[in-house]
């Protein structure tokens, strides 16, 4: 189970271990344990999640707590359906400092080989009157791939009352909502996650439904 703790661990002073070694190497083999130990509670909690999730989804992809270099500043997996192993369309989960985070993505590490295009990832957003007319979904937000992590973004009713136009290029929209820290020790993480990426379902599928005509 997430605490707000499990958040604390991202306030280093630096990630790379270049900058660790030159700044305080006594302190490179604590953070190393403390990241093992954090890393394995987090796919620990991904496993259960996958579980609880079922069919169609195919094992979540579940990135690791240091890429030889540094060690992260987030924790993240996603998860996609076992039929669209090959697309980028993807259910992102991550835990950064400031909290916990599930939203309906667009892998742009893997666009360029992905089967669905991001035109067609775009689809979504024409399902979102249908998402929005459910009250449980009132929680959730739209932000940009190119925003920060951290940031403050719009809800539902903001975004579709600003009537914002769709980013252009390569970047694009995430619809999502967020554990903050403090939430972490009042809430289960893994049934919230479920429950979150069960609501986001239908907007994934949507990207996947061929246009009329």
């Amino acid at each position: 189970m997430l605490t707000p703790e499990s958040c604390d661990l991202f306030r280093q002073p630096f990630f790379q271990f270049a900058q660790l070694k030159q700044h305080c190497p006594e302190r490179i083999p604590q953070i190393k344990a403390d990241y093992r130990a954090a890393w394995l509670v987090w796919q620990a909690l991904i496993r259960e999640v996958s579980a609880g999730l079922g069919m169609p989804f195919a094992e979540p992809h579940i990135e690791r707590w240091c890429n030889g270099w540094q060690v992260r500043a987030h924790f993240f997996a996603y998860f996609k359906y076992a039929q669209h192993r090959d697309s980028a369309a993807i259910f992102s989960v991550l835990l950064n400092r400031r909290r916990l985070s599930v939203s309906l993505d667009w892998h742009s590490h893997k666009a360029a080989a992905s089967m669905l295009t991001l035109a067609q990832y775009r689809r979504w957003t024409s399902a979102l009157p249908v998402f929005c007319r459910r009250p449980e979904h009132a929680g959730f937000e739209v932000w940009r791939g190119s925003d920060s992590e951290y940031a403050d973004h719009p809800d539902l009713a903001q975004y579709l009352a600003a009537a914002s136009a769709e980013p252009d290029g390569a970047d694009f929209l995430r619809i999502g909502r967020h554990l903050e820290r403090a939430a972490l020790q009042q809430t289960k993480s893994a049934p919230w996650i479920i429950e979150s990426i069960r609501a986001l379902q239908p907007l994934y599928e949507a990207c996947y439904t061929a246009e009329d005509g």
